[in-house]
């Protein structure tokens, strides 16, 4: 079923808008391209219909500015001053983190690079969407941070769910650091929210930062800031993403990843309450509350050397440890029901229910991906629904293969088993999540790069 929106694509590469035409049409209710950035501002105030558009994909290096974005930040600007609901989403040829949030500074809701996969660009465009509408475009990178998680609530009535918001309420009104365990999709993000929104600093930015995207050159300036020629492609000053949460929460999702040159000078930071932009020698001051997150077992990684003792003290005032949904099974019906609800709103099924059967099934299964492939899988089912029912088999499949596999190998030697057993989880994830390795990394409870040294272990 297709959704009711109005879409508008501008670029100036025609390959680009038939290739985005073909595809959107088949999710979206009216598709519009243009090729002409000068016609953008009589496409938006006299439409054909006489409907508003709901969303503008646009693009931010055209032929006469190919690298520098300037020229669609200045379309973006147009195009929210003549619609302030509009929603918008960049595309540029050229990605960097820092024209990225620069886009986001000024009204953009989310940002991504050419070339794409469909799917992706799918995902982009409908959370684009779902987006509360920001009238202050000065929260720029953290009103698109947290907006993708703002109406999912944190979900538990079981003991375990208890004590985690029991010790939100306590630490949400201090200004301790809180560092934030548990394993890939226990919902570390929406917890930081949750202290985020409970504290003083609620009305001020909450910014979050996922180290396990960045590489290591990218991440001093994307923390930091740097200054106009700092690097090569240091067009303009940035403020970096401390400067951008001051008064309010920081978020370093996947801290484990941060190397140790790094990890040294976050301490620095941390402990001097300023930052010194790449290519300057002024320090900046920050006020911010912080916030760590990682799947990582820390303190293992500080015994073999990879992690520093003396960040971990800082870092680690408060520590949550989330509690994985195999370990709070009984919250697995409320999680069912909320996110049915969830997304049959999003897209606009009516009727739709999940069997008895199926809930019971459901309910026994060890959920490795956590609450985020429990979300995922109730997606899928209500995106493919054909009747009223919810059809579950992939899943159910993949956990009888999973049981028969275990019953199959009982008499086999237990490292070769453990190994049968990785090997083939990981081709399950790989399939589940369409070749994804960020996504299938993140189910499985591993890194990045632990996930590409098993895949060239086995050979995948």
């Amino acid at each position: 079923m297709k959704q009711p929106y109005k879409v508008l694509v501008l670029d100036d590469n025609q390959d680009i808008l038939i290739a985005s035409r073909i595809f959107l049409k088949q999710h979206f209710a009216q598709i519009v391209t243009l090729h002409e950035p000068a016609l953008l501002l009589s496409t938006l105030q006299q439409p054909t219909d006489g409907q508003p558009f709901d969303l503008l994909l646009l693009d931010m290096n055209f032929s006469r500015d190919t690298q520098s974005g300037e020229e669609g930040l200045f379309y973006l600007k147009q195009a929210l001053k003549a619609q302030p609901n509009l929603k918008v989403v960049m595309m540029t040829a050229y990605a960097a983190l820092p024209l990225a949030v620069k886009a986001m500074q000024n009204g953009a809701a989310n940002f991504i690079a050419k070339p794409w996969q469909n799917e992706q660009l799918l995902q982009t465009l409908q959370q684009a969407l779902q987006q509360p509408l920001h009238h202050d475009s000065r929260q720029g990178a953290a009103a698109k941070t947290a907006s993708t998680s703002d109406a999912i609530p944190l979900l538990g009535q079981s003991p375990a769910m208890q004590q985690v918001l029991r010790t939100i309420e306590k630490v949400a009104g201090t200004e301790a650091n809180v560092l934030l365990l548990g394993e890939s999709g226990t919902g570390k993000a929406l917890v930081a929210q949750a202290i985020h929104q409970a504290s003083q600093r609620s009305a001020a930015p909450f910014v979050s930062v996922d180290m396990g995207s960045l590489s290591s050159s990218l991440l001093e300036s994307e923390l930091f800031g740097h200054k106009k020629g700092a690097f090569t492609d240091a067009k303009n000053d940035y403020a970096g993403r401390f400067v951008e949460a001051s008064g309010g929460t920081l978020l370093l999702d996947e801290l484990a990843n941060l190397a140790l040159p790094q990890q040294a000078k976050l301490l620095t930071a941390l402990q001097n309450r300023t930052v010194v932009p790449v290519g300057s020698s002024q320090a900046v001051a920050v006020d911010i509350r912080l916030i760590c997150a990682t799947n990582e077992n820390l303190y293992q990684a500080v015994t073999e050397g990879s992690f520093r003792q003396d960040l971990l003290y800082r870092i680690n005032t408060v520590e949550i440890v989330l509690p994985a949904l195999r370990e709070r099974k009984e919250d697995i019906p409320l999680l069912l029901e909320w996110y049915l609800q969830h997304y049959s709103e999003r897209y606009q099924r009516d009727g739709l229910h999940i069997s008895t059967a199926d809930k019971r099934t459901l309910q026994s299964y060890d959920w490795p991906g956590n609450v985020r492939q429990l979300a995922h899988a109730v997606e899928r089912a209500v995106v493919l629904a054909e009747g009223n029912t919810l059809d579950f088999s992939h899943l159910q499949s993949s956990v009888q293969n999973a049981r028969a596999t275990t019953l199959s190998e009982q008499e086999a030697d237990t490292e070769f088993f453990l190994e049968f057993v990785e090997e083939k989880t990981i081709r399950q994830a790989l399939q589940y999540y369409q070749g994804n390795v960020s996504q299938a990394a993140k189910a499985l409870g591993l890194t990045r790069g632990a996930l590409y040294r098993r895949l060239e272990k086995y050979g995948l």
